[in-house]
C-alpha cells in the first residue's frame, strides 16, 4: 500500500488545496480510504489528521471500509419508501446479517442506502451493483439472497 500510495501522491505537490482530489484518488485506486493513507495525507498536505478526517466525513461519496463484490444499494427515495423500502432494506440487513453501511467479513456484501435509484416506477427497488432489482418485497429479498444475490 505504502508503494501505491507514494506514487499516486508523487503527482501532487502537498498543498493542502488538493486534500479532496487526493482523497477522491486514493479512494478510486484502493476502494475506500484506509487509515493509514489518512496519515499520510495529513502529513503531505500538511493539513491537520483530524481535518482530514472531518473532510472525509463531511462527503457521502467517502468510505471507510472495502465494499464488497456485490455492493447492496437500498432506495430510500419517496416512491421506495412510500411502497415498503423500510422493510426491504430489514429484510436485506436480516438475510445478509449486516446493517447499513457495512460490509460482511468475507467481502462478499456491502449494504448503503442511497437517496434514489431512478427507478421510481418500480419501486422498491434495490440495486446490487450496477443491476436494479424492481417491485421488490420481502419474500423476493430473501428469494434473491438465497441463490448468492445474483442471477
Amino acid at each position: 500500500m505504502e508503494e501505491q500510495l507514494n506514487r499516486l501522491l508523487s503527482s501532487y505537490k502537498g498543498k493542502k488545496e488538493e486534500l479532496i482530489p487526493i482523497l477522491q484518488q486514493v479512494q478510486t485506486e484502493f476502494g475506500y480510504l484506509p487509515e493509514e493513507a489518512l496519515v499520510e495525507i495529513a502529513r503531505f498536505t500538511g493539513v491537520p489528521e483530524s481535518r482530514v478526517y472531518a473532510v472525509a466525513t463531511f462527503y457521502a461519496q467517502f468510505r471507510f471500509t472495502p465494499i464488497g463484490k456485490y455492493h447492496v444499494m437500498a432506495c430510500r427515495g419517496t416512491a421506495c419508501h412510500v411502497r415498503g423500502a423500510p422493510r426491504i432494506l430489514n429484510e436485506i440487513e436480516k438475510q445478509l446479517g449486516i446493517k447499513e453501511g457495512e460490509t460482511t467479513p468475507d467481502r462478499e456484501y456491502s449494504l448503503e442506502t442511497v437517496a434514489c435509484i431512478g427507478a421510481c416506477g418500480l419501486s422498491p427497488c434495490i440495486m446490487i451493483n450496477k443491476k436494479v432489482e424492481a417491485k421488490m418485497t420481502p419474500k423476493r429479498v430473501a428469494e434473491l439472497f438465497a441463490k448468492g444475490g445474483q442471477e
